[in-house]
């Protein structure tokens, strides 16, 4: 999947991206004719791809997911590929046996993209979620080049917090698994940003969505250089984890670490100082979209979108989040944390590894209640 043009992007200005209507700004799905009869009109289908990349999946995407459809008075037919392919495949075959008025995607692997053949071959309409794929009547996720470059900007903050210039900067990308289709718009929007201050990437090795693989590749980068880094562009917080669990353990302080999802782990790293930021995506607001897609298509309309991809495939975006130390109560507030968590326990300080923090000082320094 191409990534978004970068004008297209910067076009976003806010939630209001998405207008229901019965005329369409872009491809008409054909009416549906599933195997379930009229019972399958009233049914949503949903995969999501795993636990393990990020715990929103099943945390947040589920519920919210099944809250919007329900309340809208269908039904959420929700499961977890686990990430299988194989599994991906079997769930996509059961749920069509037993008929979808819609089906809504999250990729894993690109096993997606031959749901939404079989799908389409069925007449019912296919919504990729939160990762794009080929074949999908439409895009439903966050400005991911906008995220790319609130990234690219958290290493540049980083940078001169600590008197680093980006030009002499010693940087490394940690970017995302190359087979999900955001990976390259995070990347793009990230390296706009970061490349036109100066920075050149000292080492970037492939791209994954696993904390301990981030943390093996990163420690290897860091050998390569000689154990000097100033900065450290990861693609999410479980990556930057990863990242810091390196940092800690060589005592290397002051550091800047991007990232994303505002995890607890990010957001517990970012209170201690060892990460500059994170792009909070809130998924209700991405979920509720998601939700306004398929409600439309299942009352038979047709919805639009101010954007498209590359291909053509109309991306109806969200706009993305900075969160630091002074945003993470907000995240907290919002329900997508709990402040019980971000604040238990100690971490190894940012400023001294070899002494603990207590992150409920932390907090309520930050105002995390």
């Amino acid at each position: 999947m191409k990534k978004t043009s970068l004008a297209a992007a910067a076009a976003v200005s806010g939630i209001a991206a998405l207008l229901l209507a019965g005329c369409s700004g872009g491809s008409t799905p054909t009416e549906t004719t599933s195997g379930g009869g009229e019972a399958s009109a009233g049914r949503a289908c949903v995969i999501l791809p795993d636990a393990a990349s990020s715990p929103r999946w099943e945390n947040f995407d589920r519920k919210y997911l099944q809250e919007g459809l329900e309340a809208a008075g269908f039904e959420a037919d929700i499961q977890n590929a686990q990430g299988d392919t194989s599994k991906y495949a079997t769930l996509a075959e059961q749920q069509l046996t037993k008929g979808c008025g819609v089906m809504l995607l999250v990729d894993y692997n690109g096993a997606a993209e031959g749901v939404a053949t079989k799908a389409k071959a069925q007449g019912i309409p296919v919504i990729a979620y939160d990762r794009p794929f080929t074949g999908a009547d439409y895009y439903v996720s966050f400005d991911n080049v906008e995220v790319g470059r609130l990234q690219g900007q958290t290493v540049l903050d980083g940078l001169e917090a600590a008197g680093v210039d980006p030009a002499d900067a010693v940087v490394v990308y940690m970017g995302g698994d190359p087979t999900d289709g955001n990976a390259k718009m995070f990347h793009d929007g990230a390296v706009e940003v970061m490349e036109a201050a100066g920075i050149k990437p000292a080492a970037e090795p492939t791209g994954v969505w696993d904390g301990a693989k981030s943390q093996t590749n990163f420690e290897q980068a860091l050998t390569s250089l000689d154990g000097k880094v100033d900065g450290v562009w990861a693609a999410n917080d479980t990556n930057a984890d990863g990242v810091i669990k390196v940092l800690q353990d060589k005592s290397l302080t002051g550091v800047a670490v991007s990232g994303q999802d505002a995890n607890l782990e990010g957001l517990r790293n970012i209170l201690a100082g060892w990460q500059t930021a994170t792009v909070y995506k809130p998924v209700k607001l991405e979920a509720d979209k998601a939700v306004e897609v398929a409600v439309a298509i299942l009352n038979g309309e047709t919805p639009t979108a101010d954007q498209k991809l590359d291909d053509g495939t109309p991306y109806i975006a969200v706009t993305p989040q900075l969160v630091g130390p002074d945003e993470v109560k907000d995240v907290v507030a919002a329900g997508d944390a709990s402040a019980d968590e971000v604040c238990a326990g100690t971490l190894p300080s940012s400023e001294d590894p070899s002494t603990e923090v207590t992150m409920a000082d932390l907090c309520s320094e930050h105002g995390v209640q």
